[in-house]
């Protein structure tokens, strides 16, 4: 008679945290100023006022934006202002940042605003080998986060995993 094979890890009671489900999942839309300059130099206020007047900013409607200037070129603060004032239908979150920038400063805000009570008193693994921004920032963002509610954190897979943390009783 053959043998029930038996999941441990699933009746161990660990809660399984993988990193990258703090990445944002959806549309990210970019604005290159560099396409609003004149002369690939600087930017003239009326021509940039009418173009925001005339632009389609429904197309950004459930997408997370990020502004920034692929060109040295000089910006004024307020036509990142100017932007941020008429994305009243995306997402809500807008970055003044490369793309690479963006998702980075997106995925540690959602980290930030993690409610972690529903780990309180557990035992906590973080899946290792995550394709995430600032991998040792993350990590260590986590682990502060999550060591004054969980009862142990642990780091990798089941199979091998690595204490990092225990509560003393």
């Amino acid at each position: 008679m053959a043998e029930e094979i038996v999941n441990r890890v699933a009746q161990s009671g660990i809660e399984q945290i993988d990193l990258k489900s703090f990445l944002f999942s959806g549309d990210w839309a970019e604005i290159d100023m560099k396409d609003r300059l004149w002369n690939g130099l600087v930017l003239k206020e009326k021509d940039f006022r009418e173009w925001v007047k005339e632009h389609n900013w429904d197309q950004y409607e459930n997408s997370k934006v990020f502004m920034y200037c692929s060109e040295d070129a000089i910006i004024p603060s307020w036509a990142y202002m100017l932007i941020t004032s008429k994305l009243e239908n995306a997402e809500g979150v807008y970055f003044s940042a490369s793309k690479v920038n963006a998702i980075e400063e997106d995925f540690f805000n959602n980290i930030q605003q993690w409610d972690t009570e529903e780990l309180k008193d557990k035992i906590v693994m973080i899946k290792g080998c995550s394709d995430i921004p600032n991998p040792q920032k993350a990590y260590v963002e986590v682990t502060k986060k999550l060591q004054p509610v969980v009862k142990s954190l642990m780091f990798g897979e089941p199979c091998s995993a690595v204490p990092v943390y225990k509560r003393k009783k």
